[in-house]
């Protein structure tokens, strides 16, 4: 069969076998992730459903169902969404600056009567599609050119930037990394990369005296040396390190955590989840989830390698280092190895724009992996 000929094929092949494609493998280790989550939730609330385990629940469900449609649309679609996705969120996160609702002194959200949105998880995935069209629509090694690093660099820049404004320095960290690694994962010569990593330590020099908020150098002094005020801006990590290590091997058992019970250990739905499943179930349990990360991250990446298309190669990998990112920075961040920046263990923290981001991010990759096959143009003439 040749490929012009699969290519119209594709365009007419029944939904059902496109729900017959999705590698629902993938689809049950992420729900186990994601059990794990009901389960600890259901437990930092001392063994009732209310008000976190219920409401995360129902949120997942309707996340499979996201997932199960977006992996039915056409990877060529999703091309053509990618620039106005974009250019959508990125007026949204301007408009946050106008007349976002401030909730714990940040502005990230716009009210849109009883919803709350949150621009720059949208932005999350907008950023990937965007720079994933703009690096497939490339010729190869052209990412090294000047003119096109310059664009694709402003493209992370902008959103990284309105960001920073909230103040939101967790997903400004992550918009950054996860482009940066798509640049390099297209291509990218090391003729620039070492400049990059010196213009970085420049702009964060910079940062620390013109953009963080006093807030942020704080919690970057307490990282540093979080026992010089233990019972004040040092309380959220030293908390999470005594909830991690008396956990030991095996740990005090299901809904036996005493730091959390307790409400000694902060925000133990969201930020600091980690802690509380391993002092629940110790270092074993924890090991074991982390296991379980490792190999969705490895089916990604074995998506991505699957994939005929470079757009649908960028897609998935870029939603694979998103994901990887938020658990590498959470996961540091209780550990004390990082400051506390604010980013959620993804399906395991409660919150609502996170898990629709996340699942929306698995739709996405389930697509590339549905029409893996297809040939997608470089330019927007053969896109459908």
């Amino acid at each position: 069969m040749s490929t012009h000929s699969y290519s119209r094929e594709a365009r007419i092949v029944p939904i059902r076998q496109k729900l017959a494609d999705i590698d629902w493998v993938l689809v049950g280790l992420i729900g186990l992730i994601a059990s794990a989550g009901f389960a600890t939730l259901y437990s930092a609330a001392g063994g009732s459903f209310s008000p976190w385990a219920g409401p995360q629940m129902v949120r997942f469900a309707v996340g499979l169902l996201l997932l199960g449609a977006i992996a039915c649309v056409d990877l060529r679609v999703w091309m053509g969404l990618a620039y106005p996705a974009y250019a959508v969120s990125m007026v949204l996160l301007v408009a946050v600056e106008i007349a976002g609702h401030v909730g714990l002194g940040a502005q990230r959200w716009i009210e849109l009567g009883p919803l709350q949105l949150q621009p720059s998880e949208l932005m999350k995935i907008a950023l990937i599609l965007a720079l994933a069209r703009y690096l497939h629509g490339l010729e190869p090694g052209a990412i090294s050119r000047p003119f096109h690093l310059m664009v694709a660099a402003g493209m992370i820049a902008a959103p990284v930037v309105l960001v920073l404004m909230q103040p939101n320095l967790g997903t400004a960290m992550l918009l950054a990394l996860c482009g940066g690694m798509l640049l390099f994962l297209a291509g990218l010569s090391w003729y620039w990369i070492a400049p990059a990593v010196g213009a970085v330590a420049i702009a964060a020099s910079t940062a620390w005296e013109f953009v963080l908020h006093d807030y942020q150098k704080a919690r970057v002094m307490t990282f540093l040396n979080p026992d010089s005020d233990a019972l004040g801006a040092g309380w959220n990590i030293t908390q999470a390190k005594i909830a991690l290590g008396s956990g030991g091997i095996i740990g005090k058992g299901f809904l036996g955590g005493t730091q959390s019970r307790l409400n000694f250990l902060p925000e133990k739905q969201t930020d600091f989840v980690l802690p509380m499943i391993g002092e629940e179930f110790g270092f074993l349990g924890t090991v074991a989830l982390l296991g379980l990360f490792a190999i969705v991250i490895a089916y990604g990446i074995g998506i991505a390698m699957r994939s005929r298309s470079q757009f649908g190669r960028l897609l998935a990998m870029g939603i694979t280092v998103n994901f990887f990112l938020y658990i590498m920075i959470n996961g540091l961040m209780v550990m004390g190895l990082i400051p506390v920046v604010g980013i959620p263990m993804p399906l395991i923290s409660y919150g609502g724009s996170a898990m629709m981001t996340v699942m929306f991010g698995f739709g996405l990759l389930m697509s590339a992996h549905v029409h893996r096959r297809i040939d997608v143009p470089r330019h927007s003439s053969g896109i459908i």
